[in-house]
């Protein structure tokens, strides 16, 4: 099963320094049908304004990944961190038993990110944080594991939960295929920019694909595209 959720569709906030659609229930958009996906709880298109962002605030229990398309976002939090992840690099919050940070754009431009909540595991660890480049030459043609909290996965970003946020970079044409471990895998895919068909399911760039009961997907760009798919478990 393969549900294409429109960009058109998503709820969403225009707060003058953010627009925001939500792929699921968030804040004050709340739709029964689209609370969560498994253990993926949000998936933000978040566009923020030059010399804004989200000021002090504090989470726990969340994985929070954090997925720059366009610009950059500069981190600090109450544990002492801070860093600038710039587009196609990753970020990820572990929330843990509790952390106060700002996310920021300081650039003289937008920056886009999808911003990405993924239940954990277990509960009662300390938090933490860590950014870490990926070159989208090094995922052409094929997905890599940007956050991951699967054996096997060591060059990704760790998450404390059983799931996967991988990226992919495709040419007009290109196809690439993921295998889940099992058809009872719940996943999500949103093409960053491009056309692409999804097992035959048409998506335009922003749009979601909720997958179930699929062990296999193809992804064939119809323009050049760049993919993010999450892999989660129920």
């Amino acid at each position: 099963m393969i549900e294409r959720r429109s960009f058109d569709s998503l709820g969403g906030a225009h707060h003058g320094w953010l627009d925001a659609k939500h792929h699921f229930s968030f804040a004050e958009y709340h739709d029964p049908k689209r609370v969560h996906w498994g253990a993926l709880r949000v998936w933000n298109d978040d566009t923020i304004a030059p010399g804004s962002g989200f000021p002090p605030h504090p989470h726990a229990d969340m994985e929070i990944i954090t997925y720059v398309r366009e610009g950059a976002i500069t981190h600090q939090d109450n544990l002492g961190n801070k860093g600038r992840t710039v587009a196609g690099d990753v970020q990820v919050m572990s929330a843990g038993t509790g952390i106060r940070h700002s996310e920021y754009n300081l650039e003289p431009g937008i920056t886009r990110i999808f911003q990405i909540w993924i239940f954990p595991d277990r509960s009662g660890e300390p938090p933490s944080w860590g950014s870490k480049p990926f070159p989208k030459g090094d995922r052409s043609g094929h997905f890599v594991a940007l956050a991951s909290g699967a054996k096997g996965d060591e060059d990704a970003l760790p998450i404390r939960t059983d799931a996967r946020v991988l990226g992919a970079t495709l040419k007009a044409g290109e196809t690439v295929e993921y295998r889940f471990a099992d058809a009872k895998r719940y996943g999500y895919l949103v093409p960053a920019k491009g056309k692409v068909e999804v097992n035959g399911v048409l998506l335009e760039a922003r749009d979601g694909a909720a997958i179930h009961d699929e062990e296999l997907i193809r992804v064939t760009a119809r323009e050049d595209a760049e993919l993010v798919l999450v892999d989660a478990a129920g």
